[in-house]
C-alpha cells in the first residue's frame, strides 16, 4: 500500500506560503509592465489575459477563488457579486484579485491600478497601501490579537482616511490546497467583527493557522473602491 509521504513541517509551511506569494507578486509585476489591466480593455478580457501569463510564467491551471477584474462602479461590488462584464475607461480605476495555486499552496493577492488624473483614486492607492502596513503592524503589536479586534482597527484606519469597508471581512485563513475550510457561516475562518477567536492559533489539524489581510475600501457617494490583499503574518 502506497505511504503518504510526511507532512511538512511548520517553517516549511511558512516558506511555501510565502513562497507562493512571492511569485504572486512577480506576476503582478508582470501584469503591470505588460499593461494587462487597461483602458479600452474589458474585465473579463484582461481576467483572461492574466490566466494566460500565469501559465506562461508558472504553469498555473488552478485558482483557488474566482479570478476578478473590476473597474469603475463595479469596483463597489463586494466578491460575492458578479457584476456585469465592463471595458475599464480612461480615466478609470481597476483591481485584480487573483488566488492562483502554485505547487498545491495558495496565494492570494491583490492590487489596484488608476488610469488618469484623478486625486481621489491616486490617493485611495495610497490609502490601500498605508492601511494594510498599519493592520500589519497592528496585528504584530498584539500577539492575542481577535479577528474582532483587528476587523475594529482596519474599520476605523479606513474612516480616518475617509473610506468605508466594502464587504462583511478584512481577510481569511490561507494555506494549502484546499485549507482549512472557508465558509461564510464559520466566522473564525475570517477577520470579521463576529470573530472572537485569537488570529494566533492553530486549526484542527493542529497547524499554524495563517492568515490573508484583505482591504477592499470603497466611497460609495463617489462610486469607486479598491482592493489590496496579501499576507498579513508572513512576509
Amino acid at each position: 500500500m502506497p505511504v503518504d509521504p510526511p507532512a511538512p513541517d511548520e517553517a516549511e509551511r511558512a516558506a511555501r506560503l510565502v513562497a507562493a506569494q512571492d511569485k504572486a507578486l512577480a506576476l503582478f509585476d508582470e501584469i503591470a509592465a505588460r499593461g494587462l489591466v487597461a483602458p479600452g480593455v474589458g474585465e473579463r478580457e484582461a481576467s483572461d489575459r492574466v490566466r494566460d501569463l500565469a501559465h506562461e510564467m508558472f504553469g498555473v491551471t488552478k485558482y483557488w477563488h474566482k479570478r476578478i477584474i473590476r473597474s469603475g462602479p463595479n469596483t463597489l461590488a463586494p466578491y460575492r457579486e458578479n457584476p456585469p462584464d465592463r471595458v475599464i475607461g480612461e480615466d478609470d480605476i481597476a483591481f485584480a484579485d487573483f488566488g492562483p495555486i502554485f505547487s498545491a499552496y495558495e496565494a492570494d493577492f491583490g492590487r489596484t491600478y488608476v488610469f488618469g488624473d484623478d486625486p481621489d483614486k491616486h490617493r485611495l492607492v495610497r490609502d490601500l497601501s498605508r492601511v494594510f502596513d498599519a493592520g500589519r503592524a497592528a496585528f504584530a503589536a498584539d500577539p492575542d490579537i481577535t479577528g474582532k479586534r483587528l476587523y475594529a482597527e482596519v474599520e476605523r484606519l479606513a474612516a480616518d482616511a475617509g473610506w468605508t469597508i466594502g464587504t462583511w471581512h478584512t481577510g481569511h485563513l490561507v494555506g494549502e490546497f484546499p485549507h482549512e475550510s472557508i465558509d461564510g457561516a464559520k466566522t473564525a475562518s475570517y477577520i470579521t467583527p463576529d470573530n472572537d477567536a485569537p488570529l494566533r492559533r492553530t486549526d484542527r489539524a493542529g497547524r499554524a493557522c495563517h492568515w490573508i489581510l484583505e482591504l477592499h475600501l470603497v466611497d460609495a457617494d463617489r462610486g469607486f473602491g479598491g482592493f489590496h490583499e496579501q499576507l498579513l503574518d508572513l512576509a
